[in-house]
């Protein structure tokens, strides 16, 4: 009897101890620019009242950063809380197997006793395997096709399995969002709400774009829309905890995952099969865009709101990180963390006053062929070989570089961030060499050269009749149910590409052609996210001479799903019968 009495002792202290710790709720938005909060002031079409109102009672983040500059990377940094370089997982196509034996920060809070819930884009792996990542819930909804799901939109259990959309993505995920906070409001909980918005496809509902009338370019239109939906999510999610008495119990993030992507050009082209162009949003007054370690890639929207812990009102100048809200968190939660286990800082001393000095002596960053490092104000970037040295108090549009003018600088900074580099699963300030996408973005913004052409579509009229496929550098004709390519200048090379496809992989692919020249081929493909055709994503074959159908069958080891590929032949005219790419299942 005494036994049984000390246990249920042990169990009421244990249930009161969680009941009295603080709720956590991330929103993360997707591909949102510096500029579209309206309380900044930047854009004056911005309309984000609710999210306003959050930011008046907590703290705007003057110098909050992503991770990286692209979705996969910063989402796995942002859920383990450490440097995603030290379990490699550095870009869109890297493989998950790091990811996967990592402890991610909802696997802490939920063993702290917390209920845990992640709503919208996850893109770490398979939707379904999201519980295993410490997850109690799971509601996945990030577009308008089915999606997985172990709650209804009204908070209900169900088995984990497909749902078809009732709502606006958005829409669905926050009104989700609220219902557990409903559900769990005697219990401390952790929701992830990560909304993808607003990154393309540009789908937001007429009835938000209305909002925004007026000349505009319409993906802009778009784009406010789908911001317009986050920013009524928050609201209702962050009315919900003022109904049950939360609203000083409960600590909110709200992040972008990384800056917006412009293309340079920001082309304002059909939003039907929009996939991997402007997606509408501003990076201003930043410099660069998605894909690059300069400002506008991975300076991000950055709000922390804990009215009654943290005062309100705030414009904290110290730059910070997306990694300091699972160390954060897991302090709140009284968390045992082993050392090394996570590279951010707990920002609550900093925004509470109780500590004046910066929260991290420097922060650090490697994304590909570029590195970058931030000490204070001083910024050292790296893209290949090129580097560029800023102040950032006075500069932080990074159109000034003074590495000539202050070379020790540069030198120790490089010294730091080669340190810090040779930490890093694979070690090395760089992954590759620069891409050609890079190299275009580095001339234009930082070296301010003419921005390049918009890339050049053929002439064709009727892609029908080809399916779809268009050739780069000729022409491609359907003659009686053969693609016939037919190369712009003799002896140059060509190739035929798709970009409006939704593979799942991996996948294989058939071709069956012809040519009368010899040499190597290649597959290539990029996935959704990619800004560009990675060295990594591409598989080569090799094509024999003489003019005969010939057959090659390549497997596309990709993870997650293809949505543009290319096929690439010897220099020369060639002609295509079979074009078959499907699953590999």
């Amino acid at each position: 009897m005494k036994a049984l009495f000390i246990t249920l002792s042990l169990l009421l202290l244990h249930t009161a101890s969680a009941a009295e710790k603080p709720n956590i709720i991330v929103f993360y938005t997707d591909d949102h620019g510096y500029a579209d909060l309206g309380i900044r002031g930047v854009e004056k079409d911005v309309k984000t009242p609710h999210i306003d109102a959050l930011a008046r009672s907590g703290v705007i983040a003057k110098h909050g950063y992503s991770t990286a500059p692209q979705c996969v990377p910063s989402r796995g940094g942002l859920m383990v809380g450490k440097f995603q370089g030290r379990f490699n997982l550095d870009n869109n196509g890297s493989a998950l197997d790091g990811f996967n034996k990592e402890t991610t920060i909802a696997t802490r809070l939920k063993r702290a006793g917390y209920v845990t819930a992640q709503f919208g884009k996850w893109h770490l792996g398979p939707t379904s395997e999201i519980t295993k990542h410490g997850f109690t819930h799971a509601y996945s909804q990030h577009g308008q096709q089915k999606f997985t799901a172990n709650i209804t939109v009204d908070g209900k259990d169900q088995p984990m399995s497909e749902m078809k959309p009732e709502l606006y993505h958005v829409d669905g995920c926050t009104r989700a969002a609220a219902a557990i906070v409903t559900r769990y409001k005697e219990q401390p909980f952790f929701l992830y709400v990560a909304l993808r918005a607003p990154h393309t496809p540009l789908d937001a509902p007429q009835s938000y774009k209305d909002r925004f009338p007026g000349p505009m370019p319409e993906r802009r239109r778009a784009a406010l829309g789908m911001l317009a939906a986050v920013d009524e999510g928050v609201g209702l999610i962050t009315d919900t905890l003022k109904q049950h008495g939360l609203t000083e119990k409960t600590l909110i993030f709200l992040i972008g995952d990384n800056g917006a992507p412009l293309k340079i050009h920001k082309t304002d082209s059909p939003l039907d099969g929009d996939a991997g162009g402007w997606d509408g949003s501003l990076n201003t007054p930043l410099n660069g865009e998605k894909g690059m370690l300069s400002e506008g890639g991975m300076h991000v929207p950055f709000l922390i709101a804990w009215p009654g812990t943290i005062p309100g009102g705030q414009t904290y100048e110290h730059a910070v990180s997306a990694l300091d809200v699972a160390a954060t968190a897991a302090a709140l939660a009284e968390v045992s963390v082993k050392p090394g286990d996570l590279d951010g800082v707990n920002l609550l001393p900093y925004l509470k006053g109780e500590n004046t000095r910066p929260p991290h002596e420097a922060l650090m960053w490697r994304w590909m062929a570029q590195s970058a490092i931030r000490e204070g104000n001083w910024k050292l970037l790296r893209g290949g070989e090129r580097e560029y040295l800023y102040d950032l108090s006075t500069d932080l549009e990074e159109k000034h570089s003074l590495a000539s003018q202050h070379p020790e600088i540069a030198t120790r900074l490089r010294g730091k961030l080669t340190a810090w580099c040779a930490e890093l699963n694979p070690p090395g300030l760089a992954l590759g060499p620069m891409a050609p996408v890079w190299n275009d973005y580095f001339d234009f913004y930082l070296e301010g050269k003419p921005a390049p052409k918009p890339e050049a579509k053929a002439d064709q009229p009727d892609t029908k009749a080809t399916r779809g496929w268009l050739a780069r550098g000729g022409s491609l004709v359907n003659q009686n149910g053969v693609l016939v390519l037919t190369p712009d200048k003799a002896g140059k090379g060509t190739f035929i590409t798709h970009s409006q496809i939704k593979l799942p992989a991996p996948a294989t692919a058939k071709i069956v052609f012809k040519t009368a020249a010899s040499g190597q081929g290649a597959i290539a493909w990029r996935m959704d996210g990619d800004k560009d055709f990675l060295p990594a994503n591409r598989v080569p074959f090799e094509v024999k001479a003489g003019g005969e159908w010939q057959t090659q069958e390549v497997a596309i080891p990709a993870k997650g799903r293809v949505i543009h590929v290319r096929v690439h032949l010897p220099p020369g005219a060639a002609e295509f019968r079979t074009l078959d790419f499907k699953p590999a299942n």
